[in-house]
């Protein structure tokens, strides 16, 4: 699969929750676009990814 443009090796079947998790975002501070779609926070948990997927992923900061 793809994150952000660089390839990553899906070694098991994880949901985008627990990828986010591993990865080290804070689900709440993310929006995420699954293979051109974006994907609604409270559905993070239940939607599965694959190794053919193409994840963005974008974190939001705060500043002035």
């Amino acid at each position: 699969m793809q994150i952000n443009g660089q390839e990553y090796a899906l070694t098991k079947v994880m949901s985008l929750q627990e990828l986010l998790q591993e990865q080290g975002y804070r689900s709440n501070l993310v929006a995420v676009e699954l293979n051109g779609a974006i994907v609604k926070c409270s559905e993070y948990g239940s939607t599965m990814l694959t190794a053919e997927d193409k994840l963005e992923i974008v974190s939001f900061v705060g500043g002035g």
